[in-house]
């Protein structure tokens, strides 16, 4: 079921109808490394989190990128594939590649930048060759669907938060709720400016949320949302979502990883919070990946 307001959201979902039955978390991730100094100009157009006038240090950008593989190799297994200059953004994969269980997604970009990174015939060799992984493209398909940039998903309960922006209509979240297999995808528009979801919002084990209300057009809907999680819903203010602490991502139960950047900018009461709903903060610096209007989630593609 696709609904697309809060009220209807309410009105469908129950702790009852809805518990979390399924894996909260991935058996493992893949990231893309940097590889490019110049920003994606096109993905500037509608990626107000991305800096202008700037290049990036490319040697900086891949030693932080390294950092992170390596920090979050004691949570999941982590693949590592070689970025190409010609998609500068293709560090941030998780926009492009998702997966269920069996299953790779490829998704719909709105961006030929992005288009590019859809058409890497190694990273569909590899799912299909080593892991034995169907593939589901959306990326010919009649819809605008970034994937988990867009979508962020309970993996636990199976409900879909697609924020709808330049980056995903409902075309394509329609599409990805059938991609995914999830029971419930609510659909809400983004604030103006914003253009994905996964900078507003992050589920975390399907415990805790971390959520910016003013990424939501509609505060009722981030009140919606932020309901099913109770006490472990982490509200956060402009300054803390434009620093990306809402651009995190739990790969094992106990742990949320978000950049050093998003980390500081956190409350001790907000720290608290996490831990009380068993979560570490896991942090790495990542300030010079971030001038490309992304940040840790981004860089994260979930292997389920």
């Amino acid at each position: 079921m696709i609904v697309t307001s809060a009220s209807d959201f309410r009105a469908e979902y129950s702790p009852q109808k809805y518990p979390p039955r399924h894996a909260a978390t991935a058996r493992g991730a893949f990231l893309v490394a940097p590889a490019s100094t110049e920003l994606a100009i096109e993905s500037g157009q509608d990626n107000a989190y991305m800096a202008s006038d700037t290049t990036i240090d490319l040697a900086r950008a891949r030693a932080q990128h390294d950092a992170l593989a390596l920090a979050l190799g004691p949570d999941v297994p982590v693949a590592l594939f070689a970025g190409r200059p010609d998609c500068p953004d293709g560090m941030f994969p998780n926009n492009v590649f998702a997966t269920v269980r069996d299953r790779l997604i490829i998704g719909r970009m709105r961006h030929a930048v992005r288009q590019r990174e859809a058409r890497r015939d190694d990273i569909r060799r590899w799912f299909r060759d080593v892991l034995d992984y169907a593939e589901l493209d959306l990326s010919q398909r009649d819809c605008v669907a970034e994937l988990t940039g867009a979508l962020v998903i309970d993996r636990a309960r199976g409900i879909g938060y697609c924020g709808l922006s330049e980056r995903c209509d409902l075309a394509g979240a329609r599409a990805m709720h059938a991609a995914f297999g999830l029971r419930l995808s609510f659909a809400f528009p983004l604030a103006r400016g914003e253009y994905h979801t996964n900078v507003v919002l992050a589920v975390l084990a399907g415990r805790a949320a971390l959520l910016a209300p003013s990424g939501f057009a509609d505060p009722a809907d981030a009140e919606a949302i932020a309901a099913v999680y109770g006490n472990g819903a982490v509200l956060l203010d402009e300054a803390q979502k434009a620093a990306f602490a809402a651009n995190a991502i739990a790969l094992a139960p106990q742990r949320v990883w978000m950049s050093q950047r998003a980390a500081a900018a956190l409350a001790p009461a907000q720290y608290l919070a996490l831990a009380r709903h068993g979560f570490a903060v896991g942090a790495v610096p990542l300030d010079e990946i971030e001038k490309a209007g992304g940040s840790l989630r981004c860089c994260v593609a979930e292997i389920f």
